[in-house]
């Protein structure tokens, strides 16, 4: 059984997933919350009966790997917290929906951007994704950039649209902050009205200083209440022109963390995961936390 806000976190051995034992410690010291670490796997399909009683070694084998990977990951989190409070479990079931079910009594889940069964040309493993569409709570996805630092470098980011989930990515973003002791950015991205004709073109149908300056007031009612109820959080709006998705992935370069919803105002009822969340999640260059 999970224990109730705690920081899960999925394992399977890679690099990455060692690499969000590291991040879902150190989030639960900063928190005071229990870390779950938990490695799950599944027999492969047997289709003969009689081959069962053969798989009694396989079986061991499976369970001492888990075992490995558990103690592996056990030691990555002491040597990040030495005195963090820790389970683990190693249910027999397949990731995805033993991390799911966990994400019912978590805080957050965590995991690694790719995988062992991660192919090498994609940029973020299936586990990711399912759990960033359909957890019970923030899912943090792990995954880092060597490149050159951005504007919001040492800070956390998150983006902002006006909708509901932007609100929930809003309060876990300024507590994200608050915990780190770093300050927080909200970026707003919104694009020029569209020309419908060659009469738009000459001359501008609109003022593009007082669009921009609509666009950061609209950004600041919708932030000011979490910015009254955390003073201690150096806060700043960025108001940028552009779509969503690329400036939201320029801003991740050298930030703490950035915070999506899952959808947004431009999504379709039908879908799980919005267009934006999903590209920045796999072309970040910091850890990614989307919120439901």
């Amino acid at each position: 059984m999970v224990p109730e806000h705690s920081v899960v976190v999925g394992v399977d051995g890679s690099r990455p997933s060692l690499d969000a034992v590291a991040w879902a410690a150190a989030d639960a010291s900063r928190r005071g919350r229990p870390l779950h670490i938990l490695h799950a796997y599944v027999w492969p399909a047997v289709y003969a009966p009689l081959a069962a009683p053969a798989l009694a070694p396989y079986e061991q084998g499976l369970r001492e790997v888990g075992e490995q990977t558990l103690a592996a990951a056990e030691n990555r989190a002491r040597s990040v917290v030495p005195g963090i409070r820790l389970a683990t479990a190693m249910p027999v079931q397949s990731p995805v929906p033993a991390l799911l079910e966990a994400s019912q009594h978590a805080d957050v889940v965590v995991v690694g951007h790719r995988g062992l069964g991660g192919f090498a040309g994609l940029l973020l493993g299936s586990v990711g994704v399912q759990l960033a569409a359909h957890a019970a709570c923030p899912v943090v996805i792990v995954r880092h950039d060597e490149g050159p630092a951005g504007p919001e470098a040492g800070r956390v980011v998150v983006g902002v649209d006006g909708s509901g989930d932007a609100d929930h990515a809003l309060h876990f973003a300024f507590e994200q902050a608050s915990y780190r002791g770093v300050g927080l950015t909200a970026v707003l991205a919104y694009l020029w009205p569209a020309s419908t004709g060659p009469a738009d073109l000459l001359p501008l149908p609109y003022d593009t200083g007082a669009l921009r300056e609509e666009e950061r007031r609209a950004l600041a009612e919708s932030t000011s209440g979490w910015a009254e109820k955390y003073p201690n959080v150096d806060f700043r709006l960025a108001v940028v022109s552009g779509r969503s998705a690329p400036v939201l992935t320029e801003r991740s370069a050298g930030a703490e963390l950035i915070v999506v919803g899952s959808r947004g105002r431009g999504g379709f009822a039908g879908l799980l995961l919005g267009s934006v969340s999903q590209t920045v999640i796999h072309h970040a260059a910091c850890p990614v936390a989307v919120v439901r």
